[in-house]
């Protein structure tokens, strides 16, 4: 994820970091160990403030926090990092990449918008299941998986081709790139320990395996 140095908030019991966005401007990204769903605004060219997008729960994500991430992260180069681990007493663990990782893409905050509302329940949550029943139905219906499948192909590529299939349709962006749904990936996955494609993974070598079992 391309991102500044991580700060601690005072306003809130969160860590934040800015990155840049799809469009070249900078955005900031908050992190709360008790909500799923990141907060994250973007800064206005005119007037310099957050502007949270329309997933960002202001009671959770007020906008004194970002005001505060802002002034926290003003100045700070983008940087390439590991992913932060955010847990309840709020210790954040960064580890040094024995070598340089490749940059991911910007995030393409449109299409991130998009495939939380997809999957938002009717609590107001980001949900894992909603996700995964949909990749899997769609798994099941494509004639492409099936020949996928059919061809023993792996379950990691197997798995990307339905994700970004999706996430294209839901984005109605053709043009979205591998690199910038990683990066939407990486940051709907970054909260929780739960991994983000696990039932659709374990779907797929499912189908792998009675594949196997027919030949």
């Amino acid at each position: 994820m391309i991102r500044t140095n991580v700060v601690t908030l005072t306003v809130i019991p969160a860590v934040a970091y800015r990155q840049k966005l799809k469009d070249g401007g900078s955005g900031i990204t908050i992190l709360r160990p008790d909500v799923q769903q990141p907060g994250i605004a973007s800064i206005s060219n005119t007037s310099g403030e957050p502007i949270p997008n329309k997933q960002t729960d202001l009671k959770k994500y007020p906008k004194e926090a970002f005001e505060e991430a802002m002034k926290l992260t003003l100045g700070m180069p983008y940087g390439k990092r590991k992913p932060v681990k955010v847990n309840e007493n709020m210790v954040v663990k960064e580890e040094p990449a024995e070598k340089e990782e490749p940059a991911m893409a910007e995030l393409n905050i449109e299409a991130y918008d998009a495939i939380v509302d997809k999957y938002t329940d009717k609590t107001g949550h980001f949900s894992y299941d909603l996700l995964n029943k949909d990749l899997i139905k769609f798994a099941k219906s494509s004639s492409i998986v099936r020949d996928m499948i059919a061809e023993g192909k792996k379950a990691n590529v197997i798995r990307n081709y339905i994700a970004s299939n999706k996430f294209r349709n839901i984005a109605n962006n053709d043009d979205l790139t591998n690199a910038e749904i990683k990066t939407i990936v990486a940051l709907l996955d970054e909260v929780s320990p739960k991994g983000l494609f696990k039932d659709t993974d374990a779907e797929v070598r499912k189908m792998l395996s009675e594949q196997k079992k027919t030949r």
